[in-house]
């Protein structure tokens, strides 16, 4: 059993000062597969002045030097990969096809921030002044457990090409990935101090993170609940936040739509990544006229998939990452139930054959947007069929939320699925599909977070323009 006792600070692998040893598990087996060490506030801050003093000189360092090291980087973890996948696979229960494309991702991260940095202006013209796009300072950059290696790479990628410096604390879940990227990333030969990592709990690490005033921003990814306390919490130091959080996902199917393609198409949107994304859209909105034949189409595609073993090529969907979070998907199971929506597939307890955190992929029909289910995020494969009368109806219930990050809507003609999707208030609406595109800004309205990630907004997220009113240059 491996016990991973090293974390990353001044461009050197230390001993953390902290003690507490945190046991990682395989999540399809319950099988303790190895333990992670801990960091405490004083490692914490550590991390943070070693990256207070290398912000000195990577902040002046020309877009050539930035675009270099990121060019590194990539090379780095794309020589990572398969280890990462089985890192992935492993640790967090991905489908081998999902930890691929996290793989990747991770490593194509570096080139997205790269091309966003090379078409970006950062001393600009504007009236009288001339107007410098700054780094920002110290970035902290708070990951996720559902796609660790992803966030980590993304988040430092832009603040990299910002010329901002970094304390990242990863998901103490996920130390198995967190040490791959590290040796990768180790590898690239970053100035020592550019980038830190310490794992660590969010209440110990993250919160000094958040505190303490050498750090000029935040960016987290996670829940909706803790996203709001970090904000509180940099408030006292007017730090700068970027927030991606919790989602609640409509995906609007008009009546002009090829069911036969629709509905697997919004089912592999609401139960990607096991289920445990917040961009899932986990609440399907159909027609009231075709509500039977959705409904008969579901079960029958839900029959077909297959859940179990994360390397097999045929897995759908593997396990929950945790005993904690299957029982909470369990929970919220039994209150659709009680709540007296009508089980189409799936319910309560392991699919059969299975143990370790798997749980049954469940749809429910008849489900009304009041409805616990369809108004909080599970993060499991649970999803809700919800009816609507009209166009009118289906934009209300969409927007009926107290989220706003992502949408879908399927229609046979795509200028009408955009006037729907023109309407719907969430950062990204995918139209006929479930695109991705690494230039465009990534982020939520109301409760789903503030600023955005990714491209050139990801980028201006990491800078602070300062204005030089009568500069003259040689």
């Amino acid at each position: 059993m491996r016990t991973i006792d090293r974390i990353y600070i001044d461009g050197q692998f230390v001993l953390p000062h902290g003690t507490e040893l945190f046991d990682l598990h395989n999540p399809a087996t319950d099988e303790v597969i190895g333990r992670v060490r801990l960091g405490d506030v004083e490692d914490t801050r550590a991390a943070i002045a070693a990256a207070k003093r290398a912000f000195a000189s990577w902040s002046r360092t020309t877009k050539a030097d930035r675009l270099a090291l990121l060019q590194r980087m990539h090379s780095a973890m794309a020589a990572k990969r398969d280890q990462l996948i089985e890192a992935i696979t492993v640790e967090y229960g991905a489908p081998v096809s999902r930890s691929s494309w996290m793989a990747d991702h991770a490593a194509t991260s570096f080139l997205d921030a790269a091309r966003a940095l090379e078409k970006y202006d950062l001393i600009q013209k504007i009236g009288t002044a001339e107007v410098v796009m700054e780094p920002i300072g110290v970035a902290g950059l708070i990951t996720p457990w559902n796609s660790n290696a992803s966030f980590i790479c993304n988040k430092l990628a832009y603040a990299l090409a910002a010329g901002c410096t970094a304390v990242i604390k990863p998901s103490e879940m996920s130390a198995t990935q967190t040490q791959v990227v590290l040796e990768a990333l180790h590898e690239a030969d970053a100035p020592a101090g550019v980038f830190n990592i310490v794992n660590g709990r969010g209440d110990v690490v993250g919160a000094e993170m958040t505190a303490n005033p050498d750090i000029s921003k935040i960016s987290f990814t996670g829940s909706t609940a803790v996203g709001k306390s970090i904000m509180r919490a940099a408030a006292d130091t007017m730090k700068r936040v970027t927030l991606e959080l919790g989602g609640k996902s409509p995906t609007v199917i008009l009546e002009d739509a090829d069911f036969a393609t629709a509905i697997p198409l919004a089912l592999q949107a609401g139960l990607g990544n096991n289920g445990q994304a917040c961009i899932n859209g986990t609440r399907i909105l159909i027609p009231a006229a075709r509500t039977d034949e959705a409904m008969a189409l579901a079960k029958t595609y839900i029959a077909g998939i297959k859940t179990g073993d994360p390397r097999d090529p045929e897995t759908m969907i593997g396990p929950m990452v945790s005993q904690t979070q299957y029982e909470r998907v369990e929970r919220y199971i039994r209150v659709g139930i009680e709540e007296g929506a009508s089980l189409v597939a799936g319910g309560e307890g392991h699919p059969e054959g299975l143990g370790g955190y798997f749980v049954r992929p469940t749809l429910f029909a008849n489900v009304t947007n009041d409805m616990t289910i369809a108004r909080e995020e599970i993060f499991g494969p649970v999803l809700c069929l919800i009816s609507y009368e009209d166009e009118a109806d289906a934009i209300r219930i969409a927007n009926d939320t107290s989220y706003g990050l992502y949408a879908y809507v399927i229609s046979s003609n795509s200028q009408r699925a955009t006037a729907i999707a023109s309407q719907i208030q969430a950062g990204r609406v995918s139209i006929n599909g479930a695109q991705h595109d690494p230039e465009v800004p990534f982020g939520g309205f109301k409760q789903s977070g503030i600023g955005r990630e990714y491209g050139v907004f990801g980028l201006q997220s990491y800078l602070e323009p300062k204005a030089l009113l009568g500069a003259v240059r040689a």
